[in-house]
């Protein structure tokens, strides 16, 4: 595998982790755990440890989106990524779109991202399930 092919698979990981935490439907459930987490060892926490990460959130997913923007130039320009990824982060990031005048929509960006990241899922399973004789990559 080359350089610029891991280059682009590590910027297409990047945008995805980047989406997700922008989500603060995320950050809220780390928060929680966190706590949880915490009162097992017997330290207890009023109120929201990660809180300070929600201010970051747009500046965040804005990132994310950038990154996925270059990963699709990148697979329009090289065919180098495989369609599954590129569905699986964009779903992703549809799901953590953290804009608050948005907020009445959320349920259905969660929707929309969810079934659009499933897809992604889908299809690369379906890939890895149906080997091509000639040895070549499936995507």
């Amino acid at each position: 595998m080359g350089l610029k092919q891991r280059v682009v698979g590590i910027t297409g990981s990047i945008s995805g982790v980047t989406s997700i935490l922008g989500s603060w439907q995320v950050c809220h459930t780390i928060c929680l755990g966190l706590i949880g987490a915490l009162s097992l060892i017997g330290i207890t926490i009023s109120g929201m440890p990660l809180f300070f990460l929600t201010t970051i959130a747009t500046p965040v997913w804005t990132v994310a989106a950038f990154l996925l923007a270059v990963t699709f130039y990148l697979h329009v320009r090289k065919k180098c990524l495989p369609h599954s990824l590129l569905l699986f982060n964009t779903g992703i990031l549809i799901a953590g779109i953290p804009f608050a005048s948005l907020s009445q929509s959320r349920p259905f960006f969660w929707a929309m991202g969810g079934l659009i990241a499933a897809g992604g899922v889908a299809l690369f399973i379906r890939q890895k399930m149906t080997k091509n004789k000639s040895g070549e990559k499936t995507w």
